[in-house]
């Protein structure tokens, strides 16, 4: 796929997280990941921050966690393996950018399968996603 619904599959919308208001108001994400452990975006914004530290290897780990707990939340959303999960729609952005994260913190290590496979899966989720995130 290259971004386009071809196959009409609807899209995916997650809910709205509740750890993005903590996040928003400048609560340290490491007291909101206690809080919200099942929140995409704290910890996409965990390994976002361990990148700008240059601690890759904390990137990758918090980016896999918020991966994870993001494909939880889309399993729960009626979402099947594929299909768009725009970045338009607000809530989706932590689970894109933890993906994104992944992808990047992958290539870093040199995980260079890990790292195409997750860059596909953004650019065939969202491409404008994709766009954002730099991938």
């Amino acid at each position: 796929m290259s971004g386009e619904n071809l196959l009409g599959i609807p899209e995916t919308l997650l809910p709205a997280d509740p750890a993005a208001d903590k996040l928003d108001q400048g609560v340290d994400p490491r007291d909101v990941a206690r809080a919200y452990p099942a929140s995409s975006l704290v910890w996409a914004t965990l390994a976002e921050d361990a990148f700008a530290d240059g601690e890759v290897i904390e990137a990758y780990a918090f980016a896999r966690t918020g991966y994870h707990r993001g494909l939880d939340a889309l399993r729960r959303s009626g979402w099947r393996g594929q299909g768009p999960v725009p970045w338009e729609h607000e809530p989706n952005r932590g689970f894109l950018r933890a993906l994104a994260a992944l992808a990047k913190a992958a290539g870093e290590i040199g995980e260079e399968e890990e790292h195409r496979r997750c860059a596909d899966f953004l650019r065939d989720s969202s491409a404008t996603g994709a766009r954002e995130l730099g991938l």
